[in-house]
């Protein structure tokens, strides 16, 4: 399967070549940027003599839902520069009429406000650059772009923002700090970004640019930039220092343990280090990651460990060096493991007092201390970028209860990642991931999980494709493990094909795990396999005025997930659609419906489909079961929207009614209030677990200003047998500069277990933390 997946691969590589390159934007999108001898004062009254003189963009084209006119509501930017800052504004033609999530910096992507985006392409290497987002309210949204159109939104800087509000239009005004960006410069010749303007305009439901994007494309998709013609040379670039120190203080009630509550102060600090223009030296001492948002729980119904995102600050910038090789199910390294360790144990105990003996298993996720780290990634030049990491955490132990634990050793995380850029668009990439357990007692440390070796190890390499177009990602990969055990079977490899055009989408995944590979700081959920997972859809546009005024398009498409074990050729799953149907509306609602799903199960290890505890069916035995699936999404562009999801039919040896959704309403700028909820009815034979599982989560962001922001996150989760409440005020007095007020409690949401006899709705814990942190340019 492998080998004829490598040669379709490879067929595909050097067709898509003779597509025509995109070029085209570069060379009919040129916006020409001019220095200035004075600075400009960012108001958002575009009034000084600079602004007049400066060259203005071509009209905007649209993107959505056409990509063959001009925009309806047309928007014009300008840019300039001096020594210190890249100025940039926008006159954007719309009545006063707007559509925000809120005023809380760093908003959520995803089309649900409207905004004004810069693109900067600052090394033309159409895979990373920086995006700088405004909306009607000068609420600012600074991101990194990787991997040609993937935003992280946890890159935070200081740059300068003013909005002005007509009844025809609002202007933005913007100073960015040349210190913030890291570009080259280029003594000789003339230097060149890639650039684009984008923007989204909700009362119209349209998406436009200022270079021609089509409509399957992405707003940061660097593939489409035009360029920007420095005809002064940008400034040298000069040497930019931040230090960022906190101070917290924590009060904990641990009752689960029985333990006292516990007060406790703390201080540490991260710092910024721009080494060259291009390269960058992140330092943390005693990081503190409290006043991050809790996880968004769900209800798990399959045999194998979540993946859940990463939110701490100081792994997100550049992550994508470190953390985007192999595949969403394959990655050798996974920045959540450092510092969160996941601690089991199994043993036997007379719980019942009468002299029976039960077997009873205990598991529980918990924060390890990180004593240091530090990151140095970023650009060598134009071909090359680099990256190391290296953290060091302490040793710790984990209660499973008040009379059981765990002990995790001390450990060091270190990742070096080097990629060299070829062709247009593409390139090759090196990783080796290390960790590096410290025992100070050998026998004293019982578990590690999973597992106790003194060190694990891989090695790896990926080649990723992008095609000049734009509508081509590709990679392949291989990955080696290392473990003082020396076994066979420790590589993984894979082939992922990526094509999404406005009429095409196909994507496939062909993998290869080894019976014995394993990534103790990546993350592998299952070994021992060969899968292909693959879809298909093919997008139709209608054209008669009557149905397109309705209808943007329609489509069907097919998929299916193909998992071989591979030690004996054993198929252990397969799950597939033959017929799935996709309506996307003008007014951005959509439906995506599957009448016919069928699933095949082989357990190779006993499993309760519930996953509540209950009568496991055993390892060996197969299932056949079939399902429908409904999603609909309405217009995100309403004051209230929603979306819902069904699924109807056989579970295992039983039957499942599963049904879910999010509703949302905003009150516009101040508040964001939601509800997610769902539903899981799973009815099995006499003898099993029936249940009805509920996971409810209601939330409330409320923005009383730009810099005082309110959340508060209820999650109800029977499954988990859960309840968690997490309230955090956020006050940024300065910018990037925050004080912190984050409450936390969890609760049973069910009845509880006799060992820890605290009852329906007993508290299992509570923190409440104060932190303080301030920005210090040096």
């Amino acid at each position: 399967m492998i080998k004829k997946t490598l040669i379709l691969f490879t067929v595909l590589l050097l067709g898509n070549y003779a597509l025509k390159a995109q070029t085209v934007n570069e060379q009919n999108h040129k916006i020409h940027i001019k220095k200035i001898a004075r600075p400009i004062k960012i108001d958002g009254i575009l009034d000084e003599i600079e602004w007049q003189k400066a060259e203005a963009t071509t009209p905007f084209n649209q993107v959505f839902p056409y990509d063959t006119s001009l925009a309806i509501m047309q928007t014009q930017a300008k840019i300039m520069f001096d020594e210190n800052y890249l100025y940039y504004s926008f006159v954007v033609y719309q009545p006063r009429q707007y559509r925000v999530t809120s005023l809380k910096r760093d908003y959520p992507h995803g089309g649900t406000t409207d905004l004004v985006t810069v693109n900067l392409d600052t090394f033309k290497d159409k895979q990373n650059g920086f995006h700088f987002s405004v909306n009607p309210y000068g609420v600012q949204r600074e991101a990194l772009v990787s991997n040609g159109s993937e935003v992280t939104n946890d890159w935070d800087n200081k740059w300068t923002t003013s909005v002005k509000n007509y009844d025809d239009r609002w202007v933005v005004e913007c100073a960015i700090p040349f210190k913030i960006l890291r570009y080259k410069l280029k003594e000789n010749g003339i230097n060149e970004w890639n650039i684009n303007f984008f923007r989204n305009n909700l009362l119209l439901n349209e998406r436009s640019s200022w270079t021609k994007m089509p409509r399957s494309a992405r707003g940061n998709d660097l593939a489409f930039g035009g360029t920007l013609v420095w005809d002064d040379a940008p400034p040298k670039p000069d040497l930019n220092i931040t230090l960022i120190p906190y101070l917290i203080g924590t009060t904990t009630s641990d009752y689960i343990n029985e333990k006292p509550t516990l007060n406790t102060a703390n201080v540490g600090f991260d710092a910024k280090v721009s080494l060259t223009p291009s390269l960058n030296l992140d330092l943390t001492v005693n990081p503190d990651f409290s006043q991050v948002e809790v996880d968004r729980q769900v209800t798990n119904l399959s045999r194998f460990e979540l993946l859940f995102p990463e939110r701490r600050q100081f792994f997100i910038e550049n992550n994508d060096l470190f953390g985007s090789f192999g595949s969403s199910q394959i990655n050798p390294f996974f920045s959540r493991r450092i510092g969160i360790a996941r601690a089991s144990n199994s043993y036997i105990e007379d719980s019942n007092g009468d002299g029976r003996i039960d077997t009873t298993s205990y598991s529980k996720t918990d924060g390890v201390p990180i004593l240091a780290g530090l990151r140095l990634s970023g650009k060598i030049d134009n071909n090359w970028r680099v990256g190391f990491l290296s953290m060091q955490t302490r040793a710790k132990e984990i209660l499973l209860t008040s009379k059981h634990g765990i002990n995790v050793p001390q450990a060091n995380y270190s990742v070096f990642a080097l990629q060299r850029k070829v062709m247009t668009a593409s390139n090759i990439a090196f990783i080796f991931a290390n960790k590096q357990n410290v025992f100070q007692d050998e026998k004293s440390y019982i578990g590690n999980i999973p597992s106790v070796s003194d060190f694990h190890r891989i090695v790896g390499v990926d080649f990723n494709h992008s095609s000049k177009d734009g509508y081509w990602s590709n990679k392949i990969f291989i990955h080696k493990a290392f473990t003082p055990q020396n076994v066979g079977q420790q590589e993984a490899a894979g082939v992922l094909i990526n094509h999404q055009s406005p009429r095409y989408t196909l994507e496939s995944n062909t993998s290869y795990v080894g019976k014995n590979f394993t990534a103790e700081i990546g993350y592998v959920p299952r070994q021992d396999f060969v899968r292909n997972a693959s879809s298909g859809f093919i997008n139709f546009f209608p054209k008669n005025p009557r149905i397109s005024q309705h209808l943007n398009s329609w489509g069907l498409g097919v998929d299916w997930d193909y998992v071989v074990r591979q030690s004996d050729g054993l198929n252990t799953d397969w799950d597939g659609t033959p017929l799935i149907i996709s309506l996307k509306f003008r007014n951005n609602s959509s439906i995506r419906f599957s009448p016919y799903r069928n699933d095949y199960t082989y357990l190779f290890s006993n499993f309760d489909p519930t996953n509540t505890g209950g009568k496991v069916l055993k390892a060996g035995t197969s299932y056949n079961y079939f399902s429908s699936r409904l999603f609909y999404q309405s217009n995100t562009n309403k004051l209230f929207y929603y979306n819902f999801q069904a699924r109807i039919g056989d579970y295992f040896n039983g039957k499942i009614k599963a049904f879910g959704g999010s509703s949302n309403y905003r009150l516009i700028p101040y508040a964001l209030i939601s509800l997610d909820l769902n539903y899981s009815n799973i009815v099995l034979p006499t003898g099993f677990n029936s249940t009805t599982l509920w996971l409810i989560s209601p939330r409330a962001e409320i923005t009383f200003s730009k810099s005082l922001f309110f959340t508060t996150f209820v999650q109800y989760n029977n499954q988990a047998n859960n309840v968690n409440i997490n309230s955090r005020l956020q006050w940024r007095f300065k910018p990037v500069s925050d004080l912190f007020i984050v409450y936390t409690d969890n609760y049973f949401a069910t009845d509880t277990e006799s060992v820890y006899n605290l009852g329906y709705l007993g508290s299992k814990s509570r923190a409440l933390v104060i932190k303080f942190n301030y920005w210090l340019n040096m």
